[in-house]
């Protein structure tokens, strides 16, 4: 009857266990700009990237990505991966807040390194929003763009017109996407501008991170709610505006969390809440119950290891009641005043008893201690398996985005034209050597850049001096092999700088001296305990003990001891006479005799002895 409420609890939990476990795939890229170098900083917009940031994260998106005061080059590179992001997924939102543009009806976005001295260099220097749309368009259900950057434009009012009749608008321009299921979201509506509020986030920021993500409101609604919420902070002053159409379905940022189902467990999850439902249960049928269903296994070793374990426990309850009523047969024999041998026969049984008792005591307690083992042992090896399947998650993530970026770095490789790739060497190194038609860097300048980044990622320990040296290039050559990337080592470029400003700490191992070793990006001395010292393998080792050496000193004394000795005066010793005081007794030195009797005035030094004394001349 045992084992068929065993079972019928195991399919209950392996049926609580079972449910859909298919989710959109949702991801996010989030870019904040404040820190202009041709323009008075922005107050709100780093603040904002991270606000809406997080406001994704804890929605629940499988990929946020928040970058802060990108350059040009910067936010080309992030919506080129961006868009390698889209492509397996559901739901692709970009988030931007900083200066935008609109000149002759297309908007722009700003980087930090634009310098916009006329308006043929927004061509040249900005982003068109078009780029953001193209990034999101591979996703299957929802491409969304929010754009923070209606701000009033600092630009437009240094800019030079090279034509008098060139439009530079206020704020953005109205955009109507092609794309369906695609939405774009201003914080103010075309022509005019936003505000950054007083606070430390935007009106328009403040209000996203309330609505976007209640789960299973339509967006729709959740921007009509923004919008409101807006007008009323505002005063009626800026009013957020969306283009675009979705369908007739509500379409959530965050969709209703379903009933807990738990996700699809592999097939030793089952295996395993069978055996801790048997381990609540800790009877001997709910284990033989186990092993009848698994009879082999890691599991099943542990279950026979908990048998094993009540086993010693019944054993050792036996020899309990065995020994009590070999006790109470003691004792009613002496009460009859049984005979002697009588007595001493139950003395004898109790007696066994007791030790069979206690050896059973033991057998238990070493049976407890091999099931911790073995409990100990089972937990060790699931968080192993947990780990080795997140590590294996990870690494083939990371591939996945490294053959993603070597794909797209191919691609721009491919579409340089045919004359470049045919500039003899020397040109080339001087054109790698040359800044770039949208960088104000000469090539002493990128030289040192590079330097600088390679000495900060623990490549470089030289000082950087603008000379692309032997020394920088194998720096470089050691960045290629820790970060897998394939830069020419020969040349400093701006790709190659551009790889390493996006790594936020250390890439090279720390090397130390002997005696010293790696604690985070510093060498600290290796310091060892007394009696121990650093050892050729950099590790705390004991100090043989040293022998005792004799010295010349030694030696030299030892001579003078002996011809001491033999210089001394013989004088006969009488044959046979022992001293003996309260240290022992020993025959009469050389030139000695023994007197009897005691010295008026002194103690006797040999106690009980007598009045013996030892006279020298």
């Amino acid at each position: 009857m045992i084992p068929f409420r065993l079972f019928a609890l195991l399919i209950f939990a392996i049926g609580l266990s079972c449910g859909p476990a298919h989710a959109d795939r949702r991801v996010a890229l989030v870019i904040g700009n404040s820190a202009y170098k041709s323009a008075p900083k922005l107050g709100n917009p780093v603040n904002d990237a991270t606000l809406v940031g997080g406001m994704f994260k804890k929605a629940g998106f499988d990929s946020v990505d928040v970058r802060l005061d990108l350059s040009a080059s910067e936010m080309r590179r992030m919506l080129r991966e961006f868009a390698g992001r889209t492509r397996d997924a559901d739901v692709a939102v970009i988030y931007y807040a900083g200066h935008g543009i609109e000149l002759e009806g297309t908007n722009y976005l700003i980087p930090t390194d634009a310098t916009l001295e006329t308006d043929g260099d927004v061509l040249d220097e900005t982003i068109p929003v078009e780029r953001a749309l193209f990034a999101v368009e591979p996703a299957k259900q929802l491409r969304l763009i929010i754009l923070d950057a209606c701000r009033d434009n600092p630009f437009s009012k240094t800019m030079k017109r090279t034509l008098a009749s060139r439009a530079i608008g206020r704020g953005l321009a109205k955009v109507e996407p092609t794309s369906p299921n695609t939405m774009i979201a201003f914080a103010a509506k075309a022509g005019s501008t936003a505000s950054d509020g007083d606070s430390k986030n935007s009106p328009f920021a403040v209000a996203l991170v309330e609505h976007l993500p209640k789960p299973g409101l339509d967006l729709r609604k959740a921007f009509g709610f923004v919008r409101d919420d807006v007008l009323k902070s505002t005063g009626y002053k800026q009013e957020p505006y969306v283009y675009g159409s979705l369908g007739g379905d509500d379409v959530p940022l965050v969709a209703v969390k379903p009933a807990a189902t738990g996700p699809q467990a592999n097939p030793q999850d089952a295996i395993r809440r069978d055996y801790e439902l048997a381990l609540q249960l800790a009877t001997r049928d709910a284990w033989e119950a186990f092993l009848a269903q698994y009879p082999e296994g890691f599991y099943a070793n542990l279950a026979k290891g908990q048998l094993n374990k009540i086993a010693a426990e019944e054993t050792r309850a036996s020899a309990e009641q065995k020994a009590n009523a070999a006790e109470q047969q003691k004792a009613r024999l002496i009460a009859e005043r049984a005979q002697k041998a009588e007595q001493d026969k139950a003395a004898a049984a109790a007696k066994a008893a007791e030790e069979a008792r206690i050896a059973a005591e033991k057998q238990k307690q070493i049976e407890q201690a091999r099931t911790e083992a073995a409990e100990q042992q089972r937990k060790v090896a699931e968080a192993a398996a947990a780990k080795a399947q997140a590590e294996k998650q990870a690494a083939e993530k990371a591939k996945a985005e490294l053959a993603a970026r070597q794909a797209a770095e191919k691609a721009e490789q491919a579409a340089k034209p045919a004359a470049e790739r045919q500039m003899p060497e020397a040109d080339q190194k001087v054109a790698a050597l040359s800044p770039a038609p949208t960088s104000n860097l000469s090539a002493v300048d990128l030289t040192k850049s590079l330097q600088s980044e390679l000495r900060r990622v623990g490549c470089l320990s030289a000082t950087a001096d603008g000379d692309w040296s032997a020394a920088s290039q194998r720096s470089l050559t050691l960045f290629n092999k820790y970060a897998g990337t394939q830069f020419d080592a020969k040349l400093a470029s701006i790709d190659a700088l551009d790889a390493l400003k996006a790594k936020p700490g250390r890439v090279c191992p720390l090397v130390c001296n002997f005696g010293s070793k790696a604690d985070g990006d510093q060498c600290v001395k290796i310091t060892c305990r007394a009696g121990y010292r650093v050892g050729d393998d950099n590790e705390c080792e004991k100090i043989p003990e040293k022998k005792p050496v004799a010295t010349r000193e030694d030696s030299r004394r030892r001579d003078s001891d002996r011809k001491q000795t033999e210089a001394a005066p013989s004088t006969p010793q009488a044959s046979g006479q022992i001293y003996c005081s309260s240290a022992g007794c020993r025959p009469v030195q050389k030139g000695c005799r023994l007197v009897n009797g005691q010295i008026p005035g002194r103690a006797s030094p040999n106690g009980a002895t007598g009045g013996n004394y030892e006279v020298c001349n």
